[in-house]
Parts: C-alpha cells; sequence; structure tokens
C-alpha cells in the first residue's frame, strides 16, 4: 500500500473514511486519533501515539501516563550501556535459553 494513492470521499458534515487497507497499513484502529496538517497544498494526516498505557491491576485495567509508567520501572545505575553490550546480552540470554531447550530436548529422548 505505501507509496500507492487511494480515494476517500469527505461526507456532507466533513466526515472523512480512510479506506481499510490504509488504516491497517499504519495500525489504526476504531477511536485512534490522528493528527491533520496542511503543507504545500496537501493534507498530512498522521496517527497520534497514544498518551497513556494500560496496565493490568487487580479489579482490572489501570491507565497510566507515560510519565507514571516509566516512574514504575528499576532504574539503571550501572556504567552507561553501549549498543555492543546490549546486542551481547540479548545474545548470551538467547543462547542460553537455546541450550536449556537443546538439554530437556535431550532428556526428552533419553526417556
Amino acid at each position: 500500500m505505501e507509496g500507492r494513492m487511494t480515494r476517500a470521499r469527505i461526507s456532507e458534515n466533513g466526515t472523512l473514511t480512510l479506506p481499510r487497507a490504509l488504516r491497517e497499513a499504519v495500525g489504526l484502529s476504531p477511536g485512534a486519533e490522528v493528527e491533520i496538517s496542511q503543507s504545500g497544498g496537501r493534507l498530512v494526516v498522521e496517527p497520534v501515539p497514544p498518551a497513556a498505557l494500560e496496565v493490568e491491576a487487580g479489579e482490572g485495567a489501570k491507565r497510566l501516563t507515560v510519565a507514571e509508567f516509566l516512574a514504575q520501572r528499576i532504574p539503571y545505575d550501572g556504567p552507561p550501556m553501549t549498543d555492543e553490550m546490549m546486542d551481547k546480552a540479548i545474545l548470551d540470554e538467547a543462547r542460553r535459553r537455546w541450550e536449556r531447550v537443546q538439554r530437556q530436548l535431550d532428556e526428552d529422548l533419553r526417556d
């Protein structure tokens, strides 16, 4: 869908319905907000990222702002992390999990 033009019709009261393929391509679901701006005689429509995150809490979901969500995270006070350090940590964990699965598979085959 990227780069292709598509047409939509504006209703008498100004409602514009975006085609389903276009909504799905950019991850818009019912109730999603978009920002509309004008640039060089064109309309630019951009999805608005959600301002709050839903977190499961006891009797149901509780809405948190991004700031509230980030305030709950465990702070990291170690040395600065480089991309290489993160890549190595991810690879090490993937290896550890792979080896655990292989050991379990070997045990299952022996039984």
